[in-house]
């Protein structure tokens, strides 16, 4: 029977945040609130991290990751894609462990807030509907017809056709949602052919809280991610009044 992987990507370099996947956050490597998210999943049956980097590889394992293989060099450049990252995943456990795989979800480090429930809610809506691909969404911080081009003169150009002011009053917009990065759900099978996370047509969202959602690629996101786990985590210990 084919499983589900839930596949953790974490290169050894980083430009925006240095050695990001293990820089300690609230008390953990960053890579560590993944791992434990992932591991508490009902859905996933194999918790794999994909890297090229020993340390990384180590603590992945301390954490209770598996790290089968250590990721080839050229899969872990700044131009490197992460559609062949995953498959060389999926490739590397069908050739050396003779592993099928029915869906590969990918899980990046860089979304420490999202949680096991997220994870299994996301496979499951995949297995109920036989989606192709099911990617982590979040509410949209702007809507499209608040968003503007500025030439190098600083003059505002549209990006959609001019609205009505009173057309932009949040009350009456259509609800919009925007790429979380938390998490994508992919049926193997598909995503070999298709090599996309987002095949016209075939591609599902599954709403996240803003919350769960908090991606970090800056210095600046580190240190307020860092804030409000560490409220997160000592608000967790407060005991409750009976």
């Amino acid at each position: 029977m084919a499983g589900i992987v839930g596949l953790i990507t974490a290169r050894g370099g980083s430009k925006g945040v240095p050695r990001k996947n293990i820089q300690v956050l609230a008390g953990k490597p960053l890579i560590a609130w993944t791992i434990e998210a992932a591991l508490q999943s009902q859905e996933l049956d194999r918790v794999i991290v994909s890297t090229d980097d020993r340390e990384i590889a180590s603590i992945s394992r301390r954490f209770g990751a598996e790290v089968p293989f250590i990721r080839p060099l050229e899969l872990a450049l700044d131009a490197s894609s992460h559609v062949d990252v995953i498959l060389h995943a999926i490739d590397w456990l069908a050739e050396n462990e003779q592993y099928d795989t029915k869906y590969i979800t990918l899980l990046q480090p860089t979304s420490p807030f999202r949680i096991a429930d997220d994870i299994d809610g996301a496979i499951q809506f995949a297995k109920e509907i036989n989606a192709k691909s099911v990617i982590g969404m979040m509410e949209a911080p702007s809507h499209p017809v608040c968003l503007r081009e500025m030439n190098e003169e600083g003059l505002l150009l549209e990006l959609v056709p001019e609205q009505e002011e009173s057309s932009l009053r949040r009350q009456v917009l259509t609800e919009v949602y925007a790429f979380n990065g938390a998490l994508y759900v992919l049926e193997v099978d598909f995503f070999k052919k298709s090599k996309t996370f987002r095949p016209y047509q075939e591609t599902y969202g599954y709403k996240m809280p803003t919350e769960r959602s908090w991606e970090i690629d800056t210095e600046w996101e580190f240190l307020v991610a860092s804030l409000l786990m560490k409220n997160q985590v000592e608000s967790s210990r407060v005991p409750k009044a009976a």
